[in-house]
């Protein structure tokens, strides 16, 4: 999976978004739909632990169809972490 974060402007709320995108590389419909359920569920868990002002688009590729959870969730935080270090090196610049 991969995540951006865009700087969005202060004036659209400080909470951070989510956008996912799943094309059909990633499996039918139906598969689709579970792995956008399954990012969707990692970002309720972990909204208060990702960057504020931020729109958090991830892209799902075709071998979240068949991870499992916890596979999932820990590419999702890895990747957060990521997001977190790069952004913080950003502004101290």
């Amino acid at each position: 999976m991969l995540l951006a974060a865009p700087r969005r402007n202060a004036d659209q709320g400080q909470n951070p978004r989510l956008g996912i995108t799943a094309s059909r590389r990633v499996g039918p419909a139906v598969v689709r739909s579970l792995v956008k359920r399954r990012i969707r569920e990692w970002f309720r868990h972990h909204r208060e632990d990702l960057p504020v002002n931020r729109d958090i688009v991830v892209i799902a590729r075709s071998s979240a169809a068949t991870a499992p959870w916890t596979t999932i969730e820990a590419e999702l935080c890895a990747g957060a972490e990521l997001l977190r270090a790069a952004i913080a090196r950003t502004t101290r610049e």
